[in-house]
């Protein structure tokens, strides 16, 4: 399948919401707002929040686009401010690696196009799109998959195995199968 990456911004919030709707709001309706430091308000619903900090430059993605326009999947990624929180924060902070510049918290790939690369062309958009936003340090926490059956459902953070494709290195290991990997990204 031929797709496009573009940024999440405001010209392609429609395709951003027409996905996480069509998937009853991702992740129980997380509206990809869970590594972001609130959820915001009480009462008001993650698709305002979200669509607000979109819209005022507090929420950055690589958004994968098929070929007829249409959303398919997205990494997600900011600064450690944007996204302060973590998986495995307790055992992370025991031995805390260098403060990273950017942080890829999650991806998310529509389940009938799963297995088609789309998460590889995000992760491929989300670095460009931090090369022109002037590179550095970029950390992720993510799951280790060769050589045993994960559950889908646990790969929010997709793979280190995906993130060692594109240069990514093993830093530390923060759970059972949980990796910080890391990577400096040129501008």
């Amino acid at each position: 399948m031929a797709v496009t990456v573009r940024p999440l911004d405001e010209s392609t919030w429609d395709a951003f919401a027409e996905l996480v709707e069509r998937n009853n709001g991702i992740f129980g309706g997380c509206w990809c707002l869970g590594f972001h430091a609130d959820r915001g308000p009480k009462g008001v619903h993650p698709r305002e929040v979200k669509e607000e900090r979109v819209r005022t430059g507090h929420s950055h993605a690589a958004l994968v686009l098929d070929e007829d326009g249409v959303a398919q999947g997205w990494c997600q990624y900011g600064s450690p401010t944007e996204l302060p929180k973590i998986k495995h924060r307790r055992r992370y902070e025991e031995d805390a690696p260098p403060w990273p510049d950017w942080r890829i918290t999650c991806f998310y790939v529509d389940r009938r196009h799963r297995g088609q690369g789309i998460a590889r062309a995000a992760l491929g958009g989300a670095l460009d799109q931090i090369a022109e936003a002037g590179g550095g340090l970029v950390e992720a926490v993510s799951e280790v998959t060769a050589g045993r059956e994960a559950q889908g459902r646990f790969l929010y953070s997709a793979t280190v195995e995906l993130f060692e494709d594109h240069g990514f290195a093993r830093a530390r290991q923060v759970g059972k199968h949980a990796w910080i990997v890391s990577k400096v990204v040129d501008p």
